[in-house]
C-alpha cells in the first residue's frame, strides 16, 4: 500500500513542480494513423492468414460469429474499433498472446 501512497505522492510533485514551472514533464507525442476500411474479401484473407475459424476470430474480435460472417458475406462492413483489431491482425503480429490455447 505504501508503494501506490509513494507513486500518487511522486506524481502530485511532478505535476506541481511542472506547474511551478520547475519540473520537467514527460511528454510524448503520438501520430494517430486514419482507421483503415476493409472489402469482405480482405477480412476473409485476414481470418485464413491468421489461421482462426469463424468462431475464434469473432470471440478474438469481441463480435458473433454472424457478424464475422455478415462482414465476410458483405452485408455489412466493421467500424472503428474492429478495423483497428483488423489492422493488426494486418500487420503480421504475432496474436497467439491474445488467444487461449
Amino acid at each position: 500500500m505504501s508503494s501506490l501512497f509513494d507513486d500518487l505522492k511522486e506524481g502530485l510533485e511532478e505535476a506541481i513542480a511542472y506547474e511551478k514551472g520547475t519540473g520537467k514533464a514527460n511528454k510524448k507525442t503520438y501520430m494517430i494513423l486514419p482507421v483503415t476500411e476493409y472489402s469482405n474479401n480482405e477480412i476473409c484473407d485476414i481470418r485464413m492468414k491468421a489461421r482462426m475459424t469463424q468462431s475464434v476470430f469473432a470471440a478474438y474480435m469481441g463480435v458473433s460469429p454472424k457478424t464475422v460472417e455478415a462482414w465476410e458475406g458483405g452485408r455489412t462492413h466493421p467500424t472503428g474499433p474492429a478495423c483497428r483489431l483488423l489492422h493488426i491482425l494486418a500487420s503480421g503480429e504475432d496474436v497467439e498472446y491474445i488467444v487461449a490455447k
